[in-house]
């Protein structure tokens, strides 16, 4: 199978040609579609690939990156932006499949990792459609946070693409929602995507009363992703549960009976129980976090503390305030295994400590706890 890279880019050249490095000898072709660099992106790209383009910027992401498709002649097409990495062993990974790809798949979703802790351990994740069956002329969707929906032969693979913009990036954090509104200004209706999309860049730019209205919205739409229904329910949430608990609790509701189900649900749950002082009903519900499938990564954004790391502090909270020290111990230390330099960890060890010097603490096991 051949293999092309296609990327809209523009001033990329801080983080360009780490990209570009990290993928070189893996195509047998890169498409770079300049959208108005005048920095060195160009000259940078022209290290990697002849086949540079120019495209006049018209405020929409789809038709460029349906632009850089069109040039494309290999049997699969993969997309990355321009402060995306794929190294390491992701890399002999995608080597691999280029390998021994037999051609019946027509999209291969790839892990998405765009958010990573001190040590450099992966704590927000999804899946993107990364790589498609050129012959299926997949079309992008949405002038912006664009998007191709998967159809035909869908394979998860494991490959990781690195999200890792520069730190000292200065994006106009208001520009996608001027994007949304100049659009509306002239007539334009959004989609149940789109919808959502619109309410996020709303409560990111502190329009909270108006996000909440379009998140409403949205949730009644016919035609909302199960998944995207999980992020509005927590941004409700979070606008909500200070001001409006009764709203907050109704947004919750939503999510724990509909389609989808993820740990981040489960932990708020438990978080508005522990707010109120019920604990036996919080301890419930992180317990539950505790037993959510990994399958659902593959459908919406995983926030991977909440999968373990985070209900297990918040149990170690619950049981120590329910007087059981044994049980609140024991998870204690079942949060350090996942992060063993974590400073709320090293704090309630030293709390612990302090209790077994006082003689209140049993080392002989948990005897008001089941295992978990």
């Amino acid at each position: 199978m051949t293999f092309s890279l296609c990327m809209i880019v523009k001033n990329e050249e801080k983080t360009l040609e780490r990209c570009l490095e990290s993928v070189k000898g893996v195509f047998d072709e890169i498409i770079i579609v300049d959208t108005g660099s005048f920095d060195k992106t160009k000259l940078i790209a022209s290290e990697f690939t002849d086949k540079i383009y120019d495209y006049a910027w018209n405020e929409n992401f789809s038709d460029a990156r349906n632009y850089s498709f069109s040039k494309a002649k290999g049997d699969y097409i993969m997309w990355l932006d321009a402060d995306d990495v794929v190294d390491g062993a992701e890399r002999e990974k995608l080597v691999y499949l280029k390998e021994t790809a037999s051609g019946k798949t027509d999209v291969y979703m790839m892990k998405y990792a765009a958010a990573f802790d001190a040590n450099g351990k992966e704590t927000f994740t999804y899946y993107r459609e990364r790589l498609l069956k050129r012959e299926r002329n997949f079309k992008w969707k949405g002038f912006v946070h664009e998007v191709i929906t998967p159809s035909g032969n869908v394979e998860f693979c494991d490959i990781t693409v690195k999200h890792l913009p520069p730190e000292d990036e200065s994006k106009d954090p208001a520009r996608n929602l001027r994007m949304y509104e100049n659009y509306i200004s002239k007539g334009g209706i959004l989609d149940a995507r789109q919808k959502y999309y619109y309410a996020r860049e709303l409560y990111y730019n502190g329009r909270k009363d108006k996000a909440a209205a379009v998140f409403e919205d949205f949730l009644r739409d016919k035609n909302a992703w199960p998944p995207d229904k999980l992020g509005a329910v927590y941004t409700l949430y979070d606008i909500y549960e200070k001001d409006n608990p009764e709203k907050a609790g109704d947004a919750l509701a939503k999510g724990l009976t509909g389609e989808c189900l993820a740990p981040q649900l489960f932990c708020l749950a438990g978080d508005r129980m522990l707010a109120r002082g019920r604990l036996p009903e919080a301890v419930l519900w992180y317990k539950t976090a505790l037993l959510c499938p990994e399958d659902y990564r593959k459908y919406g954004f995983a926030t991977v503390d909440y999968e373990e790391y985070y209900p297990y502090m918040q149990l170690c909270l619950c049981y120590d305030r329910l007087g059981d020290i044994v049980a609140a111990n024991k998870y204690n230390q079942k949060a350090k295994n996942i992060k063993p330099d974590s400073e709320e960890v090293k704090y309630n060890e030293k709390y612990f400590e302090n209790i077994l010097k006082d003689g209140k603490l049993s080392e002989n096991g948990v005897e008001n706890e089941s295992e978990m």
